[in-house]
This record gives C-alpha cells, sequence and structure tokens, in this order.
C-alpha cells in the first residue's frame, strides 16, 4: 500500500477525535472507517489491512483491527484470510432501498421538530451546519461525511426516538456517495451543504410542510451520490494493499 502522507494521517486522526471525544479509540476509528466508507473513499472490492489503515490514523493496529471486525459484522467489510478486509460492494437496489427507509423515517422526522419546535438546540445545530459548509468549501470527502452525519445524528436526537435514531444512523452508515469527491472538486456541494442552514431556518420559522420538502430535497440529492448498475467509484481516496 502507498504510503499515505504525514498531513493526511494527523488529519485522520482529527477526524476520529472530533467524531467523538468521548468514544473509545476503537470506537473513533471505527467511526472513521464508516465516513471514507460512505465518502467512497475506500474502494468494494479493495482489500485493506489493519496494520496499513493504523499507519495511515496514526494509532496501533490493535484498534483498528478490533475496528473492522466490528465493521465486518455489520456487513461493511468481510475477511481476507493473511491478508486484510474486503470492503463490499453497494448495489444500485441497495441504494434504493436506503433512500426509501430513510424518506420514510427523516422527512416526517423533521417536520414534527419543526411543528414542536426545538429553539434550545438551533445555535449548536447552527455550528454543525457551518462545519458542512467550511468542508465542502475546503473539498474534504471525510470531513465532509463527518461533519454531515454529526449534524443529522444530533438533528435526530431532538426527536426522542432511540429506536429511529439508531436505525437511521445504520442506514447512513451504509450510503456510498461514490460521486462525491468528483462533485466536491467541481464545488459542486454548495448547495446541498447550504441546504443544512435552511432547513434550520424552516425548524426555527415552525413550518414542517417547508422543512418536509427541504428534507426530500436533500435526500434525493444524495441518492444521485450513490450507485447505478453501471457505476465505479471515482479514482483517489484510501490506497488498499497490493499483493502482486
Amino acid at each position: 500500500m502507498d504510503e499515505a502522507d504525514a498531513g493526511d494521517r494527523g488529519d485522520s486522526v482529527a477526524d476520529a477525535a472530533r467524531l467523538g471525544e468521548r468514544l473509545s479509540l476503537r470506537e473513533q476509528v471505527a467511526r472513521a472507517i464508516r465516513a471514507a466508507l460512505v465518502a467512497g473513499e475506500m474502494r468494494p472490492g479493495v482489500v485493506y489491512s489493519a496494520p496499513g489503515l493504523a499507519t495511515r490514523f496514526g494509532v496501533s493496529a490493535t484498534p483498528v483491527r478490533e475496528a473492522l471486525l466490528d465493521l465486518a459484522k455489520d456487513g461493511l467489510v468481510e475477511p481476507v484470510r493473511n491478508k486484510g478486509f474486503r470492503v463490499c460492494a453497494l448495489s444500485a437496489r441497495d441504494a434504493d432501498e436506503i433512500h426509501r427507509l430513510r424518506r420514510l423515517l427523516e422527512v416526517p422526522t423533521v417536520a414534527d421538530l419543526a411543528r414542536d419546535g426545538c429553539a434550545d438546540a438551533l445555535p449548536m445545530l447552527r455550528g454543525l451546519a457551518d462545519d458542512i459548509v467550511a468542508a465542502a468549501k475546503r473539498g474534504d470527502p471525510l470531513e465532509y461525511v463527518a461533519a454531515d452525519q454529526r449534524f443529522h445524528t444530533c438533528l435526530l436526537e431532538l426527536a426522542g426516538n432511540a429506536r429511529l435514531l439508531r436505525i437511521v444512523v445504520e442506514l447512513r452508515s451504509q450510503a456510498r456517495l461514490y460521486r462525491l469527491r468528483t462533485l466536491l472538486e467541481r464545488g459542486e456541494v454548495g448547495q446541498a451543504a447550504d441546504e443544512h442552514h435552511e432547513l434550520l431556518d424552516h425548524i426555527e420559522a415552525r413550518d414542517p410542510a417547508a422543512a418536509a420538502r427541504l428534507m426530500e430535497r436533500h435526500l434525493t440529492w444524495s441518492r444521485r451520490m450513490e450507485p447505478e448498475e453501471s457505476a465505479v467509484p471515482a479514482a483517489g481516496g484510501i490506497p488498499g494493499e497490493d499483493f502482486a
């Protein structure tokens, strides 16, 4: 595997820390790897080793191996004997099913939040939305996905439904935004990033219908990032192992 430069390793460690300062190192690494999978930075069919990823994240191999075993239980990667872990592919049908379920759960939830109000949480959510906009401007897929996950997780937590939150977090971790890197490089993610502030505007205005429409549009945009039958992830991202 090509050596990641020191800057990339430092960014990875920072990403893991931002994803949960109170989490164990194993959990932080698992979340960072999930973000890389969602961003399409770890390619389907490619084998990654615990030592290789540990070098990139600047941690020991043990928490990385443990994190990969956790992800294997979720069906996101699969172990390859004496080599590492292969990233599982996501079909267009899988992506469609995930999209439909997210629509069923997230659209009415944000409408309910707009109807009921959540004024006390808005300053915190505004800060998280700012992080998404900043990540889009920097063109960093991993940072964008991590910031997006933090925003939507915190937003859904306000609904007070632990089961719904757990299901949506799992669905979001299964997404594969294969076109994200390309669109970030083209500067075409700004509108989607700004929609997080628009959503908060509708919630603050106590406008359930507008919040629902915005969330529907946002999810439709996300689906366009995911695979079609002929789609191949863009080049780049985290290199895998070379066993030739």
